[in-house]
């Protein structure tokens, strides 16, 4: 039993670190909204690049020529897709403010869900309202599409992170207290 306590501990000392972690990178994405929006865009950007070129590369190990074809061109295309993204940040911008306004959406409605199967567990109140934040910020994304663009990807991602780490830290200290009393 005092293993299991232990790796309880070890784990919601872990959980709050990066709870931590998680809050200052939030404070920081919210402080320099653009420069964090930029460089989502062109992570992905480059992230679909190199997807691009793996698929033309793998085209070459495919069982026929017809498939071999296929893969090609769809690598090319996602090739294709990763240099428009990097050369037109605004596009990709307006592409991102789209999908990261679904991703909060659909997070807390996820969020809300866990939190209500947990409600007797400590913390599960934070995890009700961190999905509903999530879920106003994307409602506010896609009001304010197109114009958000890249401060909004900045902002409220900083936002995300924020209310992550607070979850991260509450559930650490939730799991130490636990193994405590165990």
């Amino acid at each position: 039993m005092n293993e299991i306590a232990n790796a309880a501990k070890s784990a919601g000392t872990s959980a709050t670190v990066f709870g931590v972690i998680s809050i200052i990178a939030g404070m920081l994405c919210m402080l320099m909204p653009g420069l964090t929006g930029l460089s989502v865009i062109t992570f992905v950007g480059v992230l679909v690049l190199v997807g691009g070129i793996a698929r033309m590369i793998w085209a070459f190990k495919a069982g026929t020529f017809g498939r071999g074809m296929l893969v090609f061109a769809i690598g090319a295309l996602t090739l294709l897709c990763g240099i428009v993204l990097l050369a037109n940040p605004l596009v990709a911008a307006g592409v991102l403010t789209v999908l990261l306004a679904a991703y909060f959406i659909v997070d807390g409605i996820a969020e809300i869900s866990m939190g209500m199967q947990r409600r007797s567990l400590p913390g599960a109140g934070w995890l009700i309202f961190g999905g509903v934040v999530s879920i106003l910020l994307g409602i506010m994304m896609w009001r304010q599409f197109p114009l958000s663009g890249t401060w909004a990807i900045g902002v409220l991602l900083g936002i995300k992170l924020f209310f992550v780490g607070i979850l991260m830290v509450t559930g650490g200290s939730a799991i130490r207290s636990i193994a405590k009393a165990a």
